[in-house]
């Protein structure tokens, strides 16, 4: 058995630590920041959510915990890359093409500050290519149910700024039509919209 003295320390959680500070919506006015850290956090509680919902109410067969799992690491390379606003992301192939192309490499360095015998351990949650077409599916979603929910509580405070990509993304929900989506907007949605003495009973 090895001693603790004798392993090699790695900066892998206190790196991954810092997502705290890399803030979120850069290009927008907002009324309320949002980091990496706490997206993430939302991010997989939804993806749990929906991979529960979508195996009670329409036959799935998905592992929730995994999903929930994957979630929290979905922006983890943001920590070395920053968030890059969307529509800089995808505003051409070629973005798109460079972009991919970083983040791969990032997936790479990340995962090299795990100890040598834990990264394939972390790969299947580190790096998206690894991830079966369900799970990307409903982080997918998740990812956008809470960009929608963020738009919405920017909405609130009265900043117009987010109204056109609550639209768009609202849209884009509507249009893949997922039914645990449609679920979690028609049964969880509305709440986050409630003041919080109402949301006890």
């Amino acid at each position: 058995m090895v001693s603790l003295k004798q392993r090699t320390a790695s900066h892998f959680f206190a790196y991954v630590s810092r997502l705290r500070w890399i803030k979120r919506w850069g290009l927008m006015r907002n009324a309320i920041e949002e980091n990496v850290a706490t997206h993430s956090w939302e991010v997989a509680t939804i993806a749990h959510a929906l991979a529960l919902i979508r195996n009670r109410h329409f036959n799935g067969q998905v592992n929730a915990d995994r999903i929930a799992a994957a979630a929290l690491y979905h922006d983890a390379i943001e920590v070395i890359t920053g968030d890059m606003p969307t529509p800089v992301k995808y505003h051409s192939k070629v973005m798109r093409e460079a972009f991919a192309d970083i983040e791969h490499k990032a997936e790479g360095e990340l995962l090299a500050l795990l100890p040598d015998d834990l990264r394939a351990d972390f790969d299947p949650y580190v790096r998206e290519s690894q991830w079966r077409q369900e799970e990307k599916e409903l982080i997918k979603a998740a990812d956008r149910l809470s960009a929608l929910l963020k738009c919405r509580a920017e909405m609130q405070t009265g900043n117009k700024e987010f109204e056109p990509a609550a639209e768009q993304i609202l849209h884009r929900l509507q249009e893949q039509s997922l039914p645990e989506v449609l679920y979690f907007l028609e049964v969880f949605a509305p709440s986050y919209e409630r003041p919080l003495d109402h949301l006890l009973g």
